[in-house]
Order: structure tokens, then sequence, then C-alpha cells
């Protein structure tokens, strides 16, 4: 199926049946890539081959990370599929919304799916630019994984024959990877100037620097050249050399 195909990335789930349906829920709409981040019952899993109802080639292909900034570094747009912000501040869209970025934006998108029984970290959450929110009823909000994986697949899907062409002037976001380099540079430079104290708020102040650095969505040209303004920040001053 043509478009811009997001990855879906499980996050620590927990039965392989859930993955097995996740899987069938993507090959269902023509999405193709899933990462599995650190799996309850480690992979293979022999309970996900009956629940995936033939969709083994997502399985098979299926990638496996230790960690979720891992599973994305090489993604310029990040999903966070949550019900809650979980005290983070930014974009919220549901998956219609997210479906028609997604077509047009360039680069790698992912959208991630927490553990079944507790969704997505506070600490994966961060990692995403948007959050990705379900309208679903309050009082019954109770969404298994595939069924919040096919609704995501299903708005990409409808989206799938309009793709907009890429305005080729504009440069695409930087890979997580850059993004996360450049915002351990910052904090690095920061820790030895006491800007992280005191120690019971060093958390919260580094979850809102992040949140700060992740909305401008930096293509790779600023990254890097905000990276060069940090590094010459950090070297010592030359001397002067007297004429």
């Amino acid at each position: 199926m043509a478009g811009n195909q997001p990855v879906i990335v499980l996050v620590r789930p927990q039965l392989g049946e859930n993955i097995g349906k996740a899987a069938r829920a993507m090959l269902n709409f023509g999405l193709t890539e899933m990462r599995l981040v650190a799996p309850r019952d480690g992979w293979p899993n022999p309970s996900a081959g009956p629940a995936a109802a033939g969709a083994d080639i997502i399985l098979d292909q299926a990638k496996i990370y230790d960690t979720t900034a891992e599973a994305v570094a090489d993604c310029t747009h990040v999903y966070a599929s949550t019900v809650r912000k979980r005290g983070v501040t930014k974009p919220v869209v549901g998956p219609d919304e997210a479906a028609r970025a997604i077509h047009a934006e360039p680069g790698k998108s992912a959208i991630l799916f927490g553990r079944e029984a507790s969704g997505l970290e506070t600490e994966d959450v961060a990692l995403a630019r948007t959050i990705l929110t379900v309208p679903i009823n309050p009082e019954f909000g109770s969404l298994n994984l595939a069924q919040a994986v096919i609704l995501c697949a299903y708005e990409w899907s409808k989206q799938a024959s309009v793709v907009q062409p890429t305005q080729e002037e504009h440069l695409p976001p930087a890979p997580q990877e850059e993004l996360d380099g450049m915002i351990a540079h910052l904090e690095g430079m920061l820790e030895p100037k006491g800007y992280f104290f005191p120690e019971a708020r060093a958390d919260a102040t580094r979850k809102t620097l992040r949140t700060l650095l992740t909305k401008p969505g930096w293509n790779h040209l600023e990254v890097r050249t905000l990276r060069g303004v940090l590094s010459s920040l950090e070297r010592a001053p030359k001397d002067r050399i007297s004429s």
C-alpha cells in the first residue's frame, strides 16, 4: 500500500497473544513495520503466531529493542498513544489528524503503544513530540492494545490515497537520536553549573527542558548548528593576542 507508513512500537507488551493481534491489525490496513521494546515474556513468543491469524510476516520481521529511546532513534516524528497527558505539555491529536500529518510529513514516524495493564510510562511519553488520544467513552475507557493499533492503522489507511506532495524546500526534522544527543549535550553543560539543583526537582526539571526542546521540530542542520553553539560555549575562551 502506498503512503508514508508509520512504525508501530509496542512498549513492554505483556502477552504474546496481544502482540499477534496487533500484528494482524497492522496488516489488515497495510502497515508492516513492528518494533518491540522489552517484551515481558521475551521474543519470539509462541502465543503470538496463532493470534496473528496469518500476519506472520509482521512477527518475523519485528525488531527488538531494550529501550524506547533506541526503538525511535531513527524517527523524526514520534506519537505517544495515551488517554492521559501524564503531566507532559505537548500537542494532542486524534488518530485522524495524526494520520494526515504522518502522510504529509517527511521522514519516518512512529506511534508508541504502552503495556496492556498501565499504558506508557511518563518517560516514554516524554520522548514523543505529539500525544495521540483516541476519543473514547469516559465512562468506559477500556481499549485493548490491538483495538488501539487497529484504530490508528485504519485512519492511516484512509489517507493512503490522498498523500500531499512534500515541499522540497523544507528540510525534514532531525531524527530522534540527534535530538537526544543535543539534549544530552545541553544537560551535560548545565549539570556542573547546578542547574538541576535541588536534587528532588531534578527529574521534573529535565522533563520540562526536554518538552521545551522537542516542541520546535528542529531539522538536522538546526540541531547541528545548536550543537556547535553549545560546543563553543563549553570551550575555554582563547587568550587574546596582543599586537
